[in-house]
């Protein structure tokens, strides 16, 4: 039976092709510290199907290239964000919810009927007191 590692991918630049970094942790034989060892496996992706930062499961084969001598078996976790995700652009999305509970809450203050799209997350649900707005004659002065 061919022996199974669990690692993370660390690049799926090539095709059909993972690098997968597996972390090992060792006892030292004479001190008996406790030390982590980590190396790169390439892998096997038929499907492309694994993306950098995935956790996922390779087992041995035959060699199928110079360097390559496993394929994926699984893949376990995904990465929470993908790296073609840009810090912009996630911050852009907090921003546009950030803004849209803001809205939300806003209206609630003047009374008026919230938009029927509000999440639980934009306080509509936790019974938050209205907030208390200046009116224009105070915000001109």
């Amino acid at each position: 039976m061919a022996k199974t590692l669990t690692g993370v991918v660390v690049s799926d630049k090539t095709d059909k092709t993972i690098v997968v970094s597996v972390i090992t942790h060792k006892n030292h034989p004479i001190y008996r510290k406790a030390y982590i060892t980590s190396k790169r496996f390439m892998a096997h992706d038929e499907k492309n199907e694994a993306r950098h930062g995935d956790t996922v499961i390779i087992s041995e084969t035959r060699p199928l290239s110079a360097r390559k001598r496993h394929t994926l078996d699984s893949i376990v976790t995904r990465a929470a964000i993908s790296q073609d995700q840009t810090v912009e652009a996630i911050t852009s999305e907090v921003r546009a919810e950030t803004e849209a509970s803001k809205a939300t809450k806003v209206k609630k203050a003047r009374g008026e009927q919230p938009d029927s799209q509000a999440s639980p997350a934009d306080g509509a649900m936790r019974g938050d007191t209205p907030i208390s707005l200046p009116s224009d004659s105070e915000v001109t002065s």
